[in-house]
């Protein structure tokens, strides 16, 4: 199973030659056999190939895809055009209205964002139909460590939105140069303890223009 994207598969070559991952793909393709596991199988690295490396702008960080059938698209709280939008998804969208005066789409793809150059990254890629968290443990996480290592590396300064601890827990592989947003995760639990009002599209956008890179046009399409 590879990428599909020549730039990701470049930068990531080393990492996907290592044991451990080799397991994980290996784990993966028993439990296509066995069960339902979200997303679809070719949709699993569809995150990277939507958002080629070099094009990366702004790394936005979930955790691992919905489990609901016809949900996951293999990008973070999207989900498939004709889907109900997620409680969380929901919240995001009332958060961009707010901020942007963008009107809630009707729709929960984020694909759009995806070709913005804002990469929709989960932790954990897959999962089991029903079990939230039921592949956190196969060596996934790992691997988006290294994924977030590699983009808090580079020199160009990108926008790195962590929303929940999980994601927060991430902040130590990026680089002072790079801009961290970060607040409660948009889950209806915590969305009106920080979530709400934390303006964080604007204040990528802000950041992009001061370091002569286009902003993200977060109208969805």
């Amino acid at each position: 199973m590879y990428i599909g994207e020549k730039s990701w598969e470049k930068v990531l070559q080393d990492e996907m030659e290592k044991p451990y991952f080799r397991k994980l793909m290996e784990e993966l393709d028993k439990a296509y056999e066995q069960g339902k596991v979200f997303p679809e199988k070719h949709e699993i690295f569809q995150a990277f190939r939507l958002t080629p490396y070099d094009r990366v702008k702004v790394v936005l960080l979930g955790q691992d895809p919905y489990h609901g059938k016809g949900q996951a698209e293999g990008l973070a709280f999207s989900v498939k055009k004709g889907v109900k939008i997620p409680p969380s998804l929901r919240n995001i969208f009332k958060e961009l209205e707010e901020d942007l005066r963008i009107e809630k789409p009707e729709h929960g793809s984020l694909v759009s964002w995806a070709k913005e150059g804002v990469l929709l990254l989960n932790t954990v890629l897959t999962v089991e139909e029903g079990k939230a968290n039921a592949h956190a443990g196969m060596g996934w996480k790992t691997f988006t460590d290294r994924v977030i290592r590699k983009l808090g590396q580079r020199e160009d300064p990108l926008v790195f939105i962590l929303w929940g601890n999980q994601a927060k827990e991430k902040e130590k592989f990026i680089a002072e140069h790079h801009r961290i947003i970060s607040s409660v995760h948009p889950s209806p639990l915590s969305a009106r303890r920080g979530f709400f009002g934390s303006k964080p599209f604007s204040k990528t956008n802000l950041f992009l223009q001061e370091m002569g890179t286009s902003p993200v046009n977060w109208k969805i399409k």
